[in-house]
């Protein structure tokens, strides 16, 4: 069935004439939006314009032909009459619903009333030779609408709207940081040690230099080196790659932005990112309140900071403080929560921490203070060393960001990534690398200095959506 409308269309385009049918350029001198704004004056001054879209429904009735057209502000009906159109027998016997078509005339109401564009030409701007699915049915199943994203946003107006709104939640973030004082810069994405988090990295190989390169999994240790260079306060808003299962809730490649400011800690860094998310959530709910499922997030109301140790003693009965490897690996079989037999402290914790604590953080909070051995690059709590100075932004049941007062002691750094390569010598693919060329930095010296990083993930529990649907064409396993 469909080679057929495939073959039909290729004959409409050989009548057409292919070079006629995929034109360098159309006339276009409003947009369907301006023009529907301003219909009433155009209408009665009877002035001719022209409008350009794609052909979302066509009906021929012989002398005359309805389409309607779509372009990006908007939709308006086309007449297309024998008597008034000229070209009209060519254009009948080689239109379908999915062309894009330039039509000139003036702008009248039907009988009905509908809005319209009388036109006295009209031509292809450009012929489709598959049919768009004329039903939402044609795209049911999700793999399909993710894999062939375009199709699903020529059906479905919403999704156009999300991304519009997803552009609106990154200029919220840049406009804010800089309003702040705050620079953008641009750090290398190819990287002789990935750093800055724990996953592992995708590698790729650099012809000219004969070698391999990591593809970054974090943009904190470049920015770290501004602030030795003397930049005080900086983000980075850009892509990383993170070499993880493919799942509904998580992606490999996605937008992540990193914000350091020197001469502040984490308790600066929570006021400016509680704003920071509040204005957010403004811009691109246009409300302080947004669904979680059948839960509604109220973001406008003062976040209060629970305490990482407390907060795990009360959900998984487990205390921090005295709690051994073996202990943590019983509670972790208890849960029925997967982790290698060798797995370290800081990775049990966390994991248990994923089973019992995340989910009952439903409205917004910081969650702070947590144990050191799952954050090698925050600075110790004074008198409680065995805790950080980090925070996570939690809502819904999940991170939303984290920073940290930051580590600029490199003595302390390099005894946290000897831990951590520890890790990985007994087969943890997670762990951090040593990066000698950030710890030279750091013998320079970096003065104190918070930091904060937050992604895509944001945005995607704002407007209650699987994090796939909010990207628009999102990494997919290969068609069977």
């Amino acid at each position: 069935m469909l080679e057929d409308l495939i073959k039909d269309r290729r004959r409409k385009l050989d009548r057409y004439g292919e070079e006629a049918a995929y034109p360098a350029r159309v006339k276009r001198t409003l947009t369907i939006g301006e023009a529907l704004k301003n219909f009433a004056a155009l209408a009665r001054a009877k002035k001719k314009i022209s409008l350009a879209g794609r052909i979302v429904s066509l009906r021929d009735q012989g002398k005359i032909i309805f389409a309607d057209l779509r372009d990006g502000s908007g939709q308006i009906q086309v007449l297309i009459k024998k008597e008034e159109t000229k070209d009209f027998a060519r254009l009948r016997q080689s239109l379908d619903a999915g062309d894009f078509l330039s039509a000139t005339g003036t702008l009248m109401k039907t009988k009905r009333g509908e809005k319209s564009l009388a036109a006295k030409e009209a031509a292809l701007a450009a012929k489709g030779l598959r049919p768009v699915p004329k039903e939402w049915f044609g795209l049911e199943n999700e793999e399909v609408r993710l894999r062939k994203r375009y199709l699903d946003a020529i059906l479905n107006p919403e999704l156009r709207e999300l991304f519009a709104k997803k552009s609106a939640f990154w200029q919220t973030v840049r406009g804010n940081l800089a309003a702040t004082g705050f620079l953008e810069v641009e750090t290398p994405v190819l990287e002789n040690v990935p750093g800055g988090a724990e996953a592992e990295p995708f590698v790729t190989h650099h012809k000219a230099l004969d070698r391999d390169f990591y593809l970054r999994i974090s943009l904190e240790l470049p920015l770290k080196k501004m602030l030795v260079g003397g930049f005080e306060k900086v983000f980075e808003i850009g892509r990383i790659f993170r070499n993880e299962g493919i799942d509904r809730e998580h992606l490999q490649d996605y937008t992540q932005m990193e914000v350091y400011w020197a001469y502040a800690d984490y308790n600066d860094m929570m006021a400016l990112t509680e704003k920071l998310y509040k204005n957010i959530v403004k811009s691109v709910s246009g409300s302080m309140k947004t669904k979680s499922g059948a839960t509604t997030i109220d973001w406008s109301k003062k976040w209060p900071k629970y305490g990482y140790f407390e907060l795990f003693k009360k959900y998984a009965g487990l205390d921090l403080k005295k709690v051994s490897v073996d202990e943590l690996k019983k509670k972790a079989k208890e849960l029925k929560v997967d982790f290698e037999p060798r797995a370290g402290r800081g990775r049990l914790i966390d994991l248990i921490y994923k089973k019992t604590v995340r989910p009952k953080l439903v409205q917004p909070c910081f969650l702070v203070n947590p144990p050191v051995e799952i954050e090698p690059l925050a600075k110790r709590v004074p008198g409680e060393p065995e805790k950080v100075e980090r925070f996570q932004i939690m809502a819904a049941g999940t991170e939303l960001g984290k920073g940290f007062s930051e580590l600029n002691d490199p003595i302390d750094q390099r005894k946290r990534f000897e831990d951590q390569a520890a890790l990985r010598a007994q087969g943890d693919q997670e762990a951090q690398m040593t990066s000698e060329d950030f710890l030279e930095a750091l013998e320079y010296g970096m003065p104190p200095a918070a930091g904060f990083g937050m992604s895509e993930r944001v945005f995607a529990v704002i407007m209650d959506k699987p994090i796939r649907e909010t990207v628009f064409f999102p990494l997919m396993r290969e068609e069977k």
